[in-house]
């Protein structure tokens, strides 16, 4: 048995799950998300916890039993707490800023770089040099973070890039000098 799918998944006051043809709605006080689950995994309600069960053992179910606990885990958090992402941008020259629904990212190119910011995500840049991530949905905020740090990720020699705050960047030694 998935001992990260037999956990229950508690209910916090103020949050409604709902299970019905296969669909999983929860709803708080940030907003409602859906999740289609497998038809292999059964979720119940009981009182104020979500079971996931399985009828199977075999090796592909046991891991969406996993799966989809893990992800109702996550919508009940998002919605109760959200999900945040923040990104520090370091170089000479380089910063972000929001303009209507995008944000604009200078880093070393030719052209400024524009990212459409998702209706879902909310996108906000504190300073120049920070960008930060916000929503209820843990994967559009991870998969958003994710590619705003693809468009300059953090180089190894001086460190010039965007970055997870917090980010540990393995610094290489350059070439030794001439003698």
């Amino acid at each position: 048995m998935s001992r990260i799918g037999k956990k229950p998944v508690a209910i916090p006051s103020g949050v409604k799950v709902d299970v019905s043809n296969g669909t999983v709605t929860i709803e708080g006080k940030l907003g409602k998300l859906t999740y289609d689950h497998r038809p292999e995994i059964q979720i119940e309600v009981n009182g104020d916890e979500v079971v996931c069960s399985r009828q199977s053992d075999i090796r592909e179910v046991r891991a969406y039993h996993g799966l989809t606990r893990s992800i109702i885990a996550n919508m009940i958090e998002g919605v109760t707490n959200g999900y945040e992402k923040k990104l520090e941008i370091h170089g000479v020259g380089y910063l972000g800023a929001i303009a209507g629904d995008t944000l604009q990212l200078r880093v070393g190119f030719a052209n400024e770089i524009h990212k459409k910011i998702p209706k879902e995500l909310e996108v906000t840049c504190p300073d120049q040099t920070h960008v930060v991530v916000k929503g209820t949905d843990k994967q559009k905020v991870g998969q958003f973070a994710a590619e705003v740090r693809a468009v300059r990720k953090p180089e190894p020699y001086k460190g010039k890039g965007i970055r997870y705050e917090g980010e540990q960047v393995r610094r290489k030694a350059g070439k030794a000098g001439a003698k």
